[in-house]
């Protein structure tokens, strides 16, 4: 008999016709399933059954959301405005940042409430997934596993992703400040690459969080001022806005709404954020630590998209820090600390898509091999990374596909299917406007998905099959494509 069990009461946990009911000697002809205990049950609060050792406070909680969504992504904006006019950059920067947030809203909102039904303090982001459908309609239920494993794998090889538009990053920054230096040795970006390999497999060997952080705090350091020296040279003898496109040609909005969808979208780390927070039904709402956040994000993004547009044209470079002037010593300064901020941000980056693998594979392994074994998946990941950037170097075409298919799947299409999962036996609104609103929302992800990696992958073919062109620089003939 077991714990919650008293004589006379018989506890229905088997729903099978079969259930032998004799089997309690004190059956009763007056069943208790609706007593007073049951009946005035208080409704399940996942937020006063969490238990964090370190909660973050409001403010402290909004702060962590910027700083995941307000990285190297804001330096590729201009890039974008590019793809889409000053125009439609502006008003899609506004549209695509609100759907976005709202991607975003019901994903939390949907965590928040199949807690309740799991009766769990917190979900990560594959496990609302993966509660999303268990305890949607059943004939779906059987795909919860599926969810929550396609979940891990997305947001693994989004990250994974991620680290190789660094390396280009890291490599494009130094090449532009060494070249100016020693014109007659210039190495190719692929050659930057490689060089890269050495400190990036050692800094990736620090497998505690707790040691990433200084790395964290001066990579946040070096970025502001880096945006601020850009920002700088930005808005010094700004060109009259009428020069430049305001409508660009539509073949090119996916490539704009790709990387703005890369630039914006933290949403690997919203679910974190929302579980550790000291008072998380501050998370959602008005004015909300999310509504604020990404206000700030967008207004930013949409601020430096629009005149680092204005300000270099259609020569604008897949980071902004590239159209600075190479001979000047404040803007190799702000070159050097963008580089060194995305190689200190790379460990931070990794912890993500290190920690899901290692999760898989760890129980398997002998515990006396555990080390060599971190060892070598640390540097075979790395190395991977830096084959890959360098195999394909053009950062804002990188930028361009990360974006349609990593986080255009995560960040636009995984939040509306699980929204409409959720609430197909719930009601989906008047009209079912839910499930209208979700559609369009998976459309703008396959949009962006399709048509986006199409054009990506077009413009890479173009860029690599053009033939080589001969440069004189100083003395030397070298040969560039």
């Amino acid at each position: 008999m077991g714990h919650g069990e008293k004589k006379g009461t018989i506890i229905l946990d088997n729903f099978n016709s079969t259930a032998n009911l004799a089997s309690n000697p004190g059956f009763q002809s007056t069943l208790s399933l609706g007593s007073k205990d049951v009946i005035n049950e208080k409704e399940y609060n996942p937020f006063e059954h969490r238990r964090v050792e370190h909660p973050n406070s409001t403010i402290g909680s909004l702060v962590h959301l910027l700083k995941s969504s307000l990285g190297s992504g804001i330096l590729a904006m201009p890039a974008a405005f590019k793809n889409a006019g000053l125009a439609v950059g502006a008003f899609g920067t506004l549209i695509v940042g609100f759907i976005c947030t709202h991607c975003v809203y019901v994903l939390v909102k949907t965590s928040q409430q199949v807690c309740v039904e799991a009766k769990k303090p917190s979900m990560g982001f594959a496990e609302t997934c993966g509660a999303a459908f268990e305890y949607g309609p059943q004939r779906l239920r059987p795909w919860a596993n599926f969810a929550r494993t396609f979940i891990d794998y997305a947001l693994t090889c989004t990250y994974l992703a991620a680290l190789c538009v660094y390396v280009v990053f890291i490599a494009e920054n130094f090449k532009e400040v060494l070249d100016e230096y020693y014109p007659n040795y210039k190495l190719s970006v692929e050659a930057y690459c490689a060089l890269t390999l050495v400190p990036l497999v050692l800094i990736c060997q620090i497998r505690n969080l707790k040691w990433l952080v200084p790395f964290s705090a001066i990579a946040n350091v070096f970025l502001v001022i880096c945006f601020a020296i850009t920002m700088y040279y930005i808005f010094h003898d700004l060109p009259n806005p009428a020069e430049r496109e305001m409508v660009a040609s539509v073949t090119q909005w996916p490539l704009f709404i790709s990387t703005v969808i890369f630039a914006m979208e933290g949403i690997g780390v919203v679910m974190p954020v929302e579980n550790e927070m000291a008072k998380p039904e501050q998370f959602l709402g008005c004015p909300g630590v999310l509504n604020v956040a990404m206000t700030i994000v967008i207004s930013l993004y949409g601020l430096v998209g629009f005149f680092g547009y204005i300000k270099y044209g259609d020569a604008v470079r897949g980071s902004v820090t590239l159209n600075l002037p190479q001979d000047e010593l404040l803007a190799q300064s702000a070159k050097i600390l963008m580089a060194l901020a995305i190689l200190f941000t790379y460990s931070l980056q990794f912890y993500v898509p290190m920690e899901m693998i290692w999760r898989q594979i760890q129980h398997k392994i002998a515990v006396k091999y555990h080390n060599i074994t971190q060892i070598s998946i640390r540097t075979v990941i790395v190395v991977g990374s830096v084959a890959l950037a360098a195999a394909f170097p053009d950062l804002e075409l990188f930028i361009n596909l990360c974006g349609a298919i990593f986080l255009s799947s995560l960040g636009l299409l995984t939040p509306a299917i699980v929204d409409t999962v959720h609430n197909w036996d719930r009601g989906l609104g008047t009209f079912n406007w839910i499930l209208w609103k979700n559609i369009l929302i998976s459309m703008l992800s396959f949009i962006a998905l399709f048509a986006g990696s199409y054009v990506s992958i077009l413009s890479m073919v173009d860029k690599y099959n053009s033939p080589p062109v001969l440069e004189m620089v100083g003395n030397v003939t070298v040969l560039s494509t």
